[in-house]
């Protein structure tokens, strides 16, 4: 029985997804016929982390479902078996990558990739704690659905399981390694109060993520397009196209992933909205088919980041985001001019060319992020208030800005070099050991707290 891996890393209280999550990992189950490992990687606190555990006891599960529940203690424990086992460089820096003090979107969803490695699942599916399904006819809209119709088969043989194909013939012998969708909702950065404040200033943000030699008819059209996903696009039916699937066009909440997240990690960088989509550009750029459907997930915002500390995390990560651009931009030109270069002959990703990609990025000059920062304190200072207060707050620190950008990438080619090692190593650890052992249909309790 294939064996896949649906996983919600989380940070925040969310039974009630967590709850969800349960329901289609059952209809998963008992659509398609595959053993689901429901990965939950909590990083909240005690009284949290109960209320979730208890939300995975209630759930009703088919035989072929298993709830693995693990707290941060639990995942740096397998992190260090892996790590030692791969005798790699620089362990102790890779643990900190896998597992950062801060919020890293690119870390925990590698963690949850090397986790499904170690059980053997094909296929790992990433869910977020801040959205929900959409409802049809009192059925709820599963996107796995799509997922397990088309993740790992041949583009020639996932032609028949999608409504449209708009697929060139000669990636037909490929493998369909990515299949996901959008979201509908709140905008997926929180942001809308700048645009309900002062358009203008929040076009003159959003645009800082693009390439610094854009046009002004480029950069507005970016703006309009990001973080919107499919607006307001409510379920009726299904459509799916298998295709090169535009990384704009796919949200990190609503993806599923085969092969290709065992070839090349996320970038771990902390503290940055994004750096958890670099794989829907790589499956892109080599040319590796993969499905587009319209099953959104519905998007909706925690009060957290609204307000104190909470608003000043939110929006340094929103920097961070704008000042890796410089690098990533890079990284996507390289790889869209390799296309199908990046690939082997058994159509895998060439990690070590990507990993020199990344590291000819940071020879790149600053200039352009310096650019950034002066145009985000402009624009943040318009706004007043808590912005400017924020922007202060800046001022003091963009030296070290510019310096983490360059790191984080940095550590993601050393990461890249690692990662094979790591991924093939995850299979001989305690947990992957004891887990055919465990009765289908249980939580796992043996590795949580």
């Amino acid at each position: 029985m294939r064996r896949i891996c649906l996983t919600l890393p989380t940070n925040r209280a969310c039974a009630a997804t967590i709850t969800a999550l349960g329901e289609e990992a059952a209809y998963a189950a008992t659509h398609f016929g595959v053993e689901v490992v429901l990965l939950v990687l909590d990083s909240t606190d005690e009284r949290t982390f109960a209320e979730h555990a208890s939300a995975i006891h209630a759930a009703r599960r088919p035989e072929n479902v298993t709830a693995l529940h693990m707290d941060e203690a639990a995942q740096r424990a397998f992190l260090r078996q892996v790590i030692d086992d791969a005798d790699v460089v620089k362990p102790d820096l890779l643990l900190d990558l896998m597992l950062p003090n801060g919020v890293s979107y690119g870390a925990c969803t590698n963690r949850a990739f090397l986790i499904a490695s170690a059980l053997g699942c094909r296929s790992v599916h990433r869910r977020d704690s801040d959205s929900r399904y959409q409802v049809l006819h009192g059925a709820t809209v599963f996107p796995i659905h799509h997922e397990l119709t088309s993740l790992g088969r041949r583009a020639a043989d996932a032609a028949a399981g999608v409504s449209e194909t708009a697929l060139d013939p000669a990636h037909a012998g490929k493998p369909v390694v990515m299949v996901g969708s959008s979201f509908i909702g709140e905008l997926s950065v929180d942001i809308g109060e700048i645009a309900r404040l002062n358009p203008e200033v929040y076009y003159d943000v959003v645009s800082l993520w693009a390439p610094g030699e854009w046009s002004d008819a480029e950069k507005r059209q970016l703006v309009d397009e990001s973080f919107t996903g499919a607006r307001a696009e409510v379920f009726t039916h299904d459509r799916s196209v298998l295709t090169l699937v535009d990384p704009m066009r796919v949200d990190m909440c609503n993806v599923g992933f085969h092969q290709i997240h065992e070839q090349v990690p996320l970038p771990p960088a902390t503290d940055t909205i994004g750096s958890d989509y670099f794989l829907l550009h790589l499956a892109h750029d080599a040319q590796l088919p993969g499905v587009l459907h319209n099953r959104n997930i519905v998007n909706f915002y925690t009060p957290e980041r609204k307000n104190g500390p909470g608003f000043a995390a939110y929006h340094l990560r929103l920097t961070k985001f704008f000042l890796s651009m410089l690098y990533f931009h890079d990284i996507y030109r390289r790889m869209a001019e390799a296309g199908e270069a990046l690939l082997d002959d058994q159509h895998r990703v060439r990690a070590s060319v990507v990993a020199e990609f990344a590291r000819r990025s940071t020879g790149l000059a600053k200039d352009e992020n310096v650019q950034r920062l002066e145009r985000l304190d402009r624009a943040y200072r318009r706004l007043g208030g808590r912005y400017e207060a924020f922007a202060d707050s800046l001022v003091d620190r963009r030296a070290a800005l510019l310096r983490e950008a360059e790191q984080d990438i940095e550590d993601f080619a050393l990461l890249i070099d690692s990662w094979e090692h790591l991924v093939a190593r995850s299979g001989a650890t305690d947990l992957a050991r004891t887990w055919p052992s465990r009765r289908p249909g249980q939580s796992d309790e043996h590795a949580t707290r």
